[in-house]
């Protein structure tokens, strides 16, 4: 019998399925570590997770506070440093990439600055820390969005995404050709981009979420798949292993 979950537990589980066996994967704190450790421990062993502090291979045991917290040494294969671990990302070493969202366009240009004006903001918030330089180089990023927004307008580009759409981020220069945000994964559903327009697109709602809230959510015409499917529902194992990597995740259920 499948065991109750939030959509919290979900939202990491179904990143967490964003990462294949023996990629290259950088990770940030909260959601993409926990996404990270999943993998690593039931479906992709050969993953290697690395993250922006050089620290690389980690075998994650418990939750982290920040990129460069102590228990990240637990079980790593080697360190590095920061300036070899953003050429490594220039050099197309790293295959993923997972950003978490404040604010994020319909071309999934993201804002991890500030929100209102730069100099008399509504909140500050962390920064871009290396997400400009992952997202540029790293050869596809999913993006997480637990409590952010989307947005007509960005109050401040932080990291490029699509830019205008189209090709115009192809256009600029960025290597490897074709990268760029290849998913966004929210509490509610799983959206993907366009191949031409790069217009992002519902592909995934979660089980017993509504339709028409995540509609309201979007401030534009939000594009949906014609064969729009619900989210696999985690598995036991998931589930737990949520729940004992990162039990914040876990309050009420779904």
């Amino acid at each position: 019998m499948s065991k109750p979950y939030t959509l919290d537990e979900l939202l990491a589980i179904a990143v967490a399925r964003e990462i294949h066996d023996h990629e290259n994967v950088v990770l940030g704190v909260g959601v993409p570590m926990t996404a990270g450790a999943l993998a690593k421990a039931l479906h992709a062993p050969h993953a290697t997770l690395m993250m922006e502090c050089g620290i690389t291979d980690i075998r994650r045991l418990l939750s982290l506070n920040n990129i460069a917290d102590a228990h990240s040494c637990r079980g790593f294969s080697y360190a590095t440093d920061l300036y070899s671990m953003f050429t490594a990302t220039y050099r197309g070493f790293v295959d993923v990439c997972f950003l978490g969202v404040a604010q994020v366009d319909r071309f999934g240009n993201l804002n991890t600055t500030v929100i209102g004006d730069y100099d008399r903001p509504t909140m500050r918030l962390p920064g871009s820390g290396g997400a400009p330089d992952f997202m540029s180089y790293a050869k596809r990023t999913v993006l997480t969005m637990r409590g952010g927004a989307f947005v007509d307008k960005l109050d401040y580009l932080t990291s490029p995404g699509y830019l205008d759409g189209g090709d115009s981020r192809d256009r600029c220069g960025w290597f490897p050709v074709g990268s760029g945000p290849t998913a966004l994964i929210s509490n509610k559903g799983v959206f993907r981009f366009d191949r031409q327009t790069k217009e992002i697109y519902l592909d995934q709602i979660h089980p017993g979420v509504d339709l028409e809230s995540i509609r309201k959510d979007v401030p534009w015409e939000l594009k949906v798949a014609p064969d729009l499917e619900t989210t696999a529902r985690p598995s036991n194992e998931e589930i737990d292993f949520i729940r004992d990597f990162a039990p914040e995740l876990s309050a009420g259920s779904a």
